[in-house]
């Protein structure tokens, strides 16, 4: 009962000077105002008193036309008291991260060293699985993917449609962009995709499980690249202690090689953090990291505008006054 009050009151004018309304009654003030006796001398007519007298009780018009007159004075004084209504409700813009996220598909992520669910995957699958959750929670960010191993290929561009991103990250599969990897070409595509974009706002998380052994762009100097460019990158050493394996045992030594240094710097020297995961625990704990660190910011409190309405009582009072002066003298 009470919300339906709430709406109903809500949809009524309010007045931003409603100290106006004294207004109303000046012109029957003026009406009564005693007028001062008159000491000039005598007008005389021709006419019969009985009919100076019905003049003077006709004079101020037929009554329609003081009804009018009386009306356009309401709506005069209705203007001015400035009657406003709450417009709908307008949510302020959120503050939000353009984000890139580069995934390596070179070969070694078909390396099957994850457990997820209880069964062992290959890491490509952890990866999309922990990607997929992480993106679920980056509501009103705008974010692209691209995918590289001997090249770098973006798959899509900057969007807040996640359903997209997660669609085609969903069709990735190992050695879509070439079996070897390509680091500093995908950092330098992503700052390309990322250059146009406000400053401050630049985010990059690239997730490799190997070094650098194509491209021709060194990932130190697209690290520059980045840095130049205002994008912060942050690195994420994915990959379990994978290798050979004879019987279903792992073989010593034969696990694939992770370049953690020139991973540690890039992150370094562009204001983004290192990160190794060797399961997909782990990698569950970076993307919550990395939530803290580049938070979604929600929105402010929604706010109902105030619109003026002065305008209807306004016109109201001229078509009022215009018909008032319109209508027909009353003769006798």
């Amino acid at each position: 009962m009470m919300e339906r009050l709430h709406a109903l009151l809500g949809g009524l004018p309010e007045f931003a000077w409603p100290w106006l309304w004294l207004a109303v009654p000046l012109p029957l003030l003026m009406a009564l105002w005693p007028r001062p006796a008159g000491n000039g001398p005598a007008l005389r007519v021709p006419w019969p008193p009985a009919r100076l007298q019905a003049t003077a009780a006709h004079r101020h018009g037929p009554w329609p036309r003081t009804l009018l007159l009386w009306l356009a004075w309401l709506c005069l004084c209705a203007a001015a008291a400035r009657p406003q209504q709450l417009g709908d409700a307008v949510e302020p813009p959120r503050q939000t991260r353009q984000m890139m996220l580069a995934v390596d598909l070179s070969g070694s992520m078909s390396e099957g060293d994850m457990l997820l669910g209880g069964r062992v995957v290959d890491r490509l699958t952890a990866a999309k699985a922990v990607l997929a959750d992480f993106l679920d929670r980056r509501e009103g960010d705008s974010i692209g993917l691209l995918v590289f191993g001997q090249r770098a290929y973006a798959l899509t561009p900057l969007t807040r449609d996640r359903a997209s991103v997660r669609e085609q990250l969903r069709d990735s599969v190992v050695g879509l962009a070439g079996r070897e990897t390509a680091l500093g070409d995908a950092i330098a595509l992503a700052v390309k995709r990322l250059r146009g974009q406000p400053e401050g706002q630049r985010v990059l998380i690239l997730l490799t499980d190997g070094v650098n052994t194509a491209g021709v762009v060194d990932p130190l100097k697209a690290a520059e690249l980045a840095r130049a460019e205002g994008v912060r990158v942050h690195t994420i050493a994915f990959g379990g202690n994978g290798g050979v394996s004879l019987f279903g045992m792992r073989l010593p030594g034969a696990e694939d090689p992770i370049d953690e240094d020139t991973l540690a710097r890039i992150a370094r020297d562009t204001g983004g953090r290192f990160f190794r995961a060797r399961d997909t625990g782990e990698l569950v704990g970076i993307y919550a990291e990395l939530d803290r660190l580049e938070p979604v910011r929600s929105a402010g409190p929604a706010l109902r505008p105030r619109l003026e309405r002065y305008a209807w009582p306004l016109a109201a009072a001229l078509l009022l006054g215009l018909l008032a002066l319109a209508w027909p003298e009353r003769r006798r």
